[in-house]
């Protein structure tokens, strides 16, 4: 089973952003893509000769309101109505059925692979989905269409058809902007948005009305995410560059045309939202038994373990460096150990180095954008961890 779109990172939120949709193969589908593979097996060097009517172009995506959707996609279509020809070429697939696949995406060394759709098979997804579907018409030569036609081709009866994810580095977007510099022969291409924005900043408004995939991508990214913004890697951020992008003293794509418009809807949760969330942490101020307290502390620092593990264990360097884990802080549990061995001296000692920790994760978050989402959790933290203190000491 084949994922057809970028996957998001969204750990400790939910695992949805690995089920994605699979693209039905319809009878013109498997045709495609036989015929596809034919030209590409029979010889490298007679692909099908394209015609003057054919056409490139880059189509942006939408985002949704599914975790793995919520950044949008990007993928590349070559169509000659001479010779009814129409294919979308798709840089986001992976298959579900590959071994350990949780461990090797979490890790960094999932393998990606470039895939082809006909395009009405792409574009009724995206309608059933309710998601918009935007084109950039490139204004290039037949010769360059052609050499990248061929090269789409081969490449998808090669190894070269794979690539190991990354989410910043090397996505469906990416892939995309490096294949169409390549084929220029100069980097055309380039991020024209402001870099000022950290990538943390970037990404952050993505998940409005997505409270805890929100969360839960700030927690677990650590320092890469605080830098500038410099690479091209999102489809609406590609979108913006091809407005105005020059190839040979001429804007190097036409005019956006929508291929399929669709009001987005704004997702709604009982749950999922920053009420929730400030119920559980006044639940947590008021309920105040200690065994509660101590779970409490006992999931923070097993969280902060799980983040120093992640930083060193993966290859996505998304999750190394996280200061998260001076709140997340793994001396919780052994704060929770003395506790419970009720010993006095090294509980106050570990009170005040945890919340060292915690003045100086809040002055490290300050200039963040999740500063006021994860205030009241060190504060309410912080709270805990001295009416803990202050119980033993008056027992």
């Amino acid at each position: 089973m084949n994922s057809t779109e970028c996957a998001i990172f969204t750990p400790l939120t939910n695992f949805s952003f690995f089920m994605n949709r699979t693209t039905a193969s319809t009878a013109l589908n498997k045709f495609l893509l036989f015929f596809v593979a034919l030209w590409s097996l029979t010889t490298s060097a007679q692909l099908l000769p394209l015609t003057p009517k054919t056409t490139v172009s880059v189509l942006t995506c939408a985002t949704g309101n599914e975790s793995y959707s919520l950044f949008g996609h990007t993928a590349l279509r070559i169509s000659d109505p001479s010779q009814a020809l129409d294919v979308v070429y798709n840089y986001g697939a992976f298959d579900f059925s590959t071994p350990n696949f949780v461990a090797k995406f979490a890790k960094g060394d999932l393998q990606y692979f470039v895939v082809a759709h006909s395009y009405l098979d792409f574009i009724s997804q995206y309608q059933y989905e309710g998601r918009s579907v935007y084109e950039q018409k490139l204004r290039i030569a037949l010769p360059l269409k052609q050499h990248l036609f061929d090269q789409l081709n081969s490449t998808l009866q090669s190894e070269d058809r794979f690539y190991t994810y990354k989410f910043i580095d090397k996505n469906c977007t990416t892939m995309v902007v490096d294949l169409l510099n390549e084929a220029l022969g100069t980097k055309v291409i380039t991020k024209t948005k402001a870099t000022e924005s950290t990538y943390r900043s970037v990404l952050f408004p993505y998940f409005d009305h997505h409270f805890y995939e929100q969360l839960g991508t700030s927690i677990i990214f650590g320092t890469k995410v605080d830098e500038k913004a410099t690479t091209l890697f999102l489809p609406f951020d590609l979108l913006e560059s091809l407005k105005i992008a020059k190839y040979k003293n001429k804007s190097l794509s036409e005019p956006i045309v929508s291929l399929l418009t669709v009001t987005p809807t704004t997702p709604h949760s009982w749950w999922n939202n920053a009420y929730t969330y400030g119920a559980f942490l006044l639940l947590l101020v008021f309920w105040k038994k200690r065994s509660i307290a101590l779970v409490f502390l006992i999931v923070m620092g097993v969280l902060g373990l799980f983040f120093l593990f992640m930083g060193w264990y993966s290859f996505h360097p998304e999750l190394t460096n996280n200061y998260n884990v001076l709140l997340f802080n793994p001396t919780l549990l052994l704060l929770v150990f003395f506790v419970l061995q009720k010993n006095k001296k090294v509980t106050k000692w570990l009170t005040y180095f945890t919340w060292g920790c915690f003045l100086i994760y809040t002055i490290l978050l300050i200039n963040k954008a999740p500063f006021w989402f994860l205030l009241p959790l060190t504060g309410v933290t912080s709270f805990i961890v001295y009416r803990i203190n202050k119980e033993i000491h008056q027992s």
